[in-house]
């Protein structure tokens, strides 16, 4: 099974956000999404984040400080079965 370079950035950012425990009322800044990855993959890691806005797996909400996201706590199950299938590592 062949693996893309977007889905191992989504499922690390992924992993980044439910490993520290960021669903419900606690949220990350968007701009801090870019850390822990080489900076040379910095449009990259944006565009796919916004992509896993667009499919619902993170939930965003504007601040008068900026972009804030956090894990849907509706679709749980399936983004950890994203993380397993492309990572390999269990929760």
């Amino acid at each position: 099974m062949q693996i893309s370079p977007e889905d191992k950035i989504k499922a690390t950012l992924l992993y980044h956000i439910k490993r520290k425990q960021v669903r419900g009322g606690a949220r990350v800044p968007f701009d801090t999404l870019r850390r822990g990855f080489p900076s040379h993959l910095g449009k990259d890691i944006k565009k796919q984040a916004e992509d896993l806005i667009r499919k619902g797996w993170l939930l965003a909400k504007p601040a008068s400080y900026g972009l804030q996201v956090m894990l849907n706590k509706d679709k749980l199950i399936e983004i950890e079965s994203f993380i397993q299938k492309v990572l390999g590592w269990k929760f």
